[in-house]
């Protein structure tokens, strides 16, 4: 079926683009990069909706990421069999980006990578180095402890509550299914640690306090950048996530302008040396003012899409950069972003919780937006996800 679906644009780039992972950050790149004229290739080891987007030129079953050496044999492979030399790969989890990092010497040889080396991506990828980093270079972070015992957590001397948070997400989500540990009090906290390290390494372990009202003040600076400067942004405020407290993914987005976050997510960038596109997470701390800061995603994010709507088409920027070519973006403008299906759940859950009133909700579904999943140019990715939904639900939740 998914033959006779093909793209509307026609190919007007000599390279592919190889999107590593169908969910629905990558149809947003799929989408953005289809129709700008690039070739798209989906590669994903599960079934998912990106695979019935039009602009998917090619889908290619991989093997599961678990088994690393079987998985770098397969992009090599296919590399030749499939005719995908210079291809631009697109990750869209942490994952697959701590994969192509640490492969990146082999992986360049047959591929166009924006992900860089791994000495580049650990103080993304490990949130302790990170936090360092940050503050060595003069920029707020959230009070942060790295206890390396039960008695280093008894010395916590930060504010409750407080959180039990692993510097690698990865195999702490995995097997918790959460972000953090929240702790009210110090036995919670060295309960929470106890938990934890039967579950990660102590020294990927952080203490960190708990900032107010959390689920209200989240933003993001979002830049394509080159190692020292931002060559096209955008900055936003993401006004939903589920769950709303510690949220897995967000579920509503909007721009804003925030120069600061732009001032300080450009110093980090440079400090570490990143090259390619991210998203730099802070939080608003509500007792200060502060923007503080949280991590750095470096692949393409859930609510990516925004920026496209906003006027600047991050990932075909990405592509450009990547293979050589002059690009010359544009100024963003207000745009919002939602998660349709998700984001009903959220509203409604919250309101039976008393966050606020469904009426209330439903005024923030008012207006022009653009969507996660759903497309008049695309519409047969939205129809298979509901299809999807009961094994969507089992495997990842609502």
């Amino acid at each position: 079926m998914n033959n006779l679906l093909k793209k509307s644009s026609k190919n007007k780039h000599t390279f592919k683009a190889i999107v590593l992972g169908g969910h629905f950050q990558g149809l947003g790149a799929i989408r953005a990069l289809g129709e700008s004229g690039v070739s798209v290739v989906l590669m994903d080891h599960e079934p998912n909706i990106s695979k019935f987007s039009r602009y998917v030129s090619q889908y290619i079953k991989s093997p599961d990421l678990s088994d690393r050496e079987k998985y770098l044999q397969f992009l090599l492979k296919s590399c030749e069999k499939y005719s995908l030399q210079k291809a631009v790969l697109f990750p869209i989890d942490d994952e697959t980006v701590h994969f192509l990092s640490i492969n990146h010497a082999e992986l360049s040889k047959y591929f166009n990578l924006w992900t860089p080396a791994w000495e580049f991506i650990e103080p993304l990828y490990h949130k302790g180095i990170g936090y360092k980093l940050a503050e060595k270079i003069g920029i707020p972070i959230p009070k942060t402890a790295y206890p390396q015992s039960i008695e280093d957590v008894a010395k916590w001397d930060g504010p409750f509550p407080a959180l039990i948070k692993p510097a690698i997400m990865r195999s702490f989500f995995k097997q918790t299914g959460k972000k953090v540990f929240p702790a009210g009090n110090m036995i919670e906290l060295q309960d929470a640690y106890k938990k934890a390290v039967q579950i990660i390494p102590a020294s990927e372990i952080l203490i960190q306090e708990e900032i107010p009202d959390v689920s209200n003040n989240l933003y993001s600076f979002c830049p394509l950048f080159d190692g020292s400067s931002t060559l096209a942004r955008i900055v936003a405020k993401r006004i939903r996530q589920h769950p709303m407290d510690f949220g897995q993914a967000s579920t509503f987005a909007e721009i804003v302008r925030e120069p600061e976050l732009e001032t300080m997510g450009t110093r980090y960038l440079k400090s570490v040396g990143y090259s390619g596109l991210g998203e730099v997470e802070f939080i608003k701390d509500p007792r200060d003012g502060q923007f503080k800061f949280l991590e750095v995603n470096p692949r393409i994010w859930g609510w990516h899409t925004l920026a496209i709507a906003a006027g600047v088409n991050l990932p075909y920027l990405t592509y450009l950069w990547c293979i050589g070519e002059k690009i010359t973006p544009s100024d963003y403008h207000n745009a919002r972003w939602i998660r349709l299906l998700t984001d009903l759940a959220v509203g409604l859950s919250e309101s039976l919780k008393g966050r606020w009133t469904l009426w209330e909700y439903m005024r923030t579904l008012k207006g022009a937006k653009t969507y996660a999943v759903w497309s008049l140019k695309d519409p047969l990715p939205f129809f298979v996800e509901l299809f999807l939904l009961p094994f969507l639900i089992f495997k990842r939740g609502f």
